[in-house]
C-alpha cells in the first residue's frame, strides 16, 4: 500500500511538473537546433536584413525569434542612431505605437475576470458622454465629403473597440472638419497636456465613421479603452498596466514615457525617401521623434503610446502562447486567451487582405492560403506605425518580433521577407 502511495505521488509531481512547464518558463537562449530550426538557413535572415541597412532603407533592427519556450535568433543590424555613428544593440527601445493595443487589451480581458466589467457592456457605462454617441453619413446626392449627422443605432460596446467595429476612426473620415477643430486627429498623444480620459470625454461628441458593428474601422477604439481602465481601477493606464502586467511578466525596460537613465538607449526614427532614409524632425506629431523622454507626461494612450524592448515584447507574446502565464506568473486563464484570438468579425469584414478576420486586440489568421503569405492557421499579431510587427503563430510554438523605427516606411518588403525568412529556417 505504502508503495502505490509513493507511485501515485511520483505520478501526480510528473504531471503537475509536465503540464506547468509553461507556467514555470522563462525566455532563455538556444541553440535554434535545439527547437527545430537551423542555424545554417537563419543566416538567409541575417543577410538579408544587413543589406537593408547597407541600401540606407533602414538605420538599423532588432529581431527576435522564439520557439517551443526558447530564443532561437536574436540580432540587431545598423545603428541607433546614424548620425552619432552609435550601433544599433538588442536592447535598444523603440517606440512601438499600436503594439500598445494587445498589452491594452489584455488589461481590458483581466478586468473581466476580475468581475469588474463585462465586455458586452456599453461603453457609456463607464464613460457617460458615450451613452448617446452620432455618426456622419454622406449625403445621397450631395457634394463629395457633404455628410449629415444622425445617431448611432445603437450603444457601442467594449467589444466593438477590441474589435475595431465601433466605427471609430482616427478622426480623418467623415466630419474631420470638426475633429480637426477639437485637436483630435491621429494616433499620437505624447505631446497632450491633459490626461487621456479628458480627450476620450471630448471625443464622444464628434461624429463617428461608421454605425456601431457596421465595419472594421482602424482607429481610438483602445485609446478608449485604457481610459475605461482608468476609471474602472481607480488607477492611470501607466500604474495598471505596469503593476498587473508589465512587472509581473518582468518587461522593466515597457514604458509609457522613458526615465532619463534609459534616454540614450532609445532607437531614432528615420523616414523613407527617395535618396534613402533621413532622420526625422525632434518636433511635431505622428512624423518626429515624439516626446517621449522630454515632454507633458500626461496622457498614457492605451492605443499607441508605449516604448518596449524586442526582448520585453516577446515575455508578453509568450505569455499569451503559453495560454496566460509565463515565469511562473498568470495574466489570464486560457479560455481568456482563447477568446482573445479568435476571429470576431461578422458583418463586418478585415479590409486589408484575404483569409483574415480579428480577434479582441490582433488579426487573426484564418486561411493562410487566401492570405498567400507563410504562416499557419490561428497565427494572430498586429505592428506599429514606426514600421514594427510581430506574431504568434501557436500550431509552430513560434513567437517573432520585429522592431525598427521608421515612418514612413516607402518601397520596402522587410515584413515579407522577415516571415519567409523565419518560416523557411523552421526544419522540424
Amino acid at each position: 500500500m505504502k508503495n502505490r502511495i509513493s507511485t501515485l505521488l511520483l505520478l501526480t509531481c510528473f504531471v503537475l511538473l509536465t503540464s506547468g512547464k509553461a507556467l514555470a518558463q522563462k525566455l532563455e537562449k538556444a541553440k535554434p537546433e535545439s527547437v527545430g530550426m537551423s542555424t545554417e538557413r537563419l543566416e538567409y535572415l541575417t543577410n538579408t536584413f544587413q543589406q537593408y541597412v547597407d541600401n540606407q532603407q533602414i538605420s538599423g533592427a532588432v529581431a527576435l525569434v522564439a520557439r517551443k519556450g526558447k530564443i532561437a535568433y536574436s540580432n540587431s543590424w545598423g545603428k541607433r542612431d546614424v548620425a552619432s555613428n552609435v550601433p544599433m544593440q538588442n536592447d535598444a527601445i523603440f517606440r512601438i505605437a499600436s503594439q500598445t493595443k494587445a498589452i491594452v487589451s489584455v488589461g481590458i480581458m483581466m478586468l473581466q475576470e476580475e468581475g469588474k466589467l463585462l465586455i458586452t457592456d456599453p461603453v457609456g457605462k463607464y464613460i457617460r458622454e458615450f451613452q448617446e454617441t452620432t455618426v456622419a453619413e454622406p449625403v445621397e446626392g450631395g457634394e463629395p465629403g457633404e455628410y449629415k449627422i444622425v445617431k448611432a443605432n445603437r450603444p457601442i460596446t467594449l467589444r466593438d473597440l477590441l474589435t475595431h467595429t465601433a466605427g471609430i476612426g482616427y478622426g480623418e473620415g467623415l466630419g474631420a472638419d470638426q475633429w480637426k477643430a477639437a485637436g483630435i486627429q491621429g494616433w499620437y498623444f505624447a505631446d497632450r497636456n491633459e490626461p487621456v480620459l479628458a480627450t476620450i470625454r471630448r471625443m464622444a461628441a464628434l461624429p463617428f465613421e461608421a454605425q456601431p458593428g457596421e465595419r472594421f474601422v482602424y482607429g481610438y477604439n483602445t485609446d478608449i479603452l485604457g481610459a475605461i481602465i482608468e476609471v474602472v481601477s481607480g488607477q492611470t493606464l501607466d500604474e495598471f498596466l505596469t503593476t498587473k502586467i508589465l512587472q509581473p511578466l518582468g518587461m522593466n525596460d515597457t514604458h509609457f514615457y522613458l526615465p532619463q537613465s534609459k534616454k540614450d538607449r532609445l532607437a531614432t526614427v528615420y523616414s523613407s525617401t527617395d535618396n534613402g532614409i533621413e532622420r526625422a524632425p525632434n518636433e511635431g506629431t505622428m512624423l518626429s521623434q515624439g516626446q517621449y523622454v522630454e515632454g507633458p507626461r500626461m496622457s498614457f494612450s492605451g492605443g499607441a503610446g508605449l516604448l518596449s524592448t524586442a526582448n520585453d515584447y516577446a515575455k508578453f507574446l509568450q505569455m499569451m502562447l503559453n495560454k496566460g502565464t509565463y515565469n511562473g506568473q498568470r495574466i489570464l486563464s486560457p479560455k481568456t486567451v482563447e477568446l482573445m484570438t479568435a476571429d470576431h468579425l461578422q458583418r463586418a469584414s478585415f479590409p486589408w487582405v484575404g483569409g483574415t478576420g480579428f480577434g479582441l486586440g490582433f488579426s487573426v489568421v484564418n486561411d493562410f492560403g487566401k492570405r498567400g503569405t507563410p504562416g499557419s492557421n490561428g497565427e494572430y499579431g498586429w505592428g506599429g506605425a514606426y514600421h514594427s510587427t510581430y506574431w504568434v503563430d501557436p500550431e509552430e510554438e513560434l513567437v517573432v518580433v520585429y522592431f525598427t523605427q521608421l515612418i514612413p516606411a516607402i518601397n520596402i518588403d522587410d515584413h515579407d521577407k522577415l516571415r519567409a525568412l523565419v518560416y523557411q529556417a523552421i526544419t522540424n
